[in-house]
């Protein structure tokens, strides 16, 4: 009995994974359940078994997906270099796709519900990291790790990685150390 519930669990982090990494690729959540079950090596049966429906499952993913990266992204509280290179590299891997879900999100309510979980997600991350001494400093340090930081200089400026992690920590020693007001 353990081992089935164990295998059943299995099988359904396997399709949660193919949902986020198609999702990913795509920068979008409209993937045909076929090319979600192929590519977790199942039949579409067998993800409307677990999941329910395609908007079952989409919950789900959702949920996954916000738990991999809240884990991608844990850093080290007050550890500015740490905490750059983490998000950096978190933003080499994943930068793009969400900047392709944030170009949709005024056309698609459910990618909207994606980018808002996504920014509540990344304030509270800069309140834990950084734990900025007022909402204005919380502010700023959420503008200098943001994505569209990492998007301005590494795709516009065409800055090597070291480069974008040497001026984010330089910007975010300015804002931890200035008054904001």
């Amino acid at each position: 009995m353990a081992a089935r519930a164990q295998a059943a669990q299995a099988t359904a982090t396997r399709i949660l994974d193919a949902t986020f990494t198609i999702a990913m690729e795509r920068a979008a959540i409209d993937a045909p359940l076929a090319d979600i079950a192929e590519r977790a090596g199942v039949s579409v049966q067998t993800v409307l078994r677990h999941f329910g429906s395609r908007d079952g499952l989409i919950d789900a993913a959702l949920r996954y997906a916000t738990s991999q990266v809240v884990q991608e992204r844990r850093a080290p509280v007050g550890d500015v270099p740490e905490a750059v290179r983490i998000i950096v590299e978190h933003y080499e891997k994943r930068g793009r796709a969400s900047l392709g879900f944030l170009a949709q999100e005024d056309r698609d309510p459910r990618i909207r519900a994606i980018t808002d979980l996504g920014r509540a997600t990344h304030r509270a991350w800069v309140r834990e990291v950084f734990a900025p001494a007022d909402d204005a400093r919380t502010d700023l340090l959420v503008i200098a790790t943001d994505v569209y930081a990492w998007k301005l200089l590494r795709l516009d400026r065409r800055l090597s990685q070291r480069q974008v992690e040497a001026r984010l920590i330089q910007l975010i020693t300015a804002i931890r150390k200035g008054d904001p007001s």
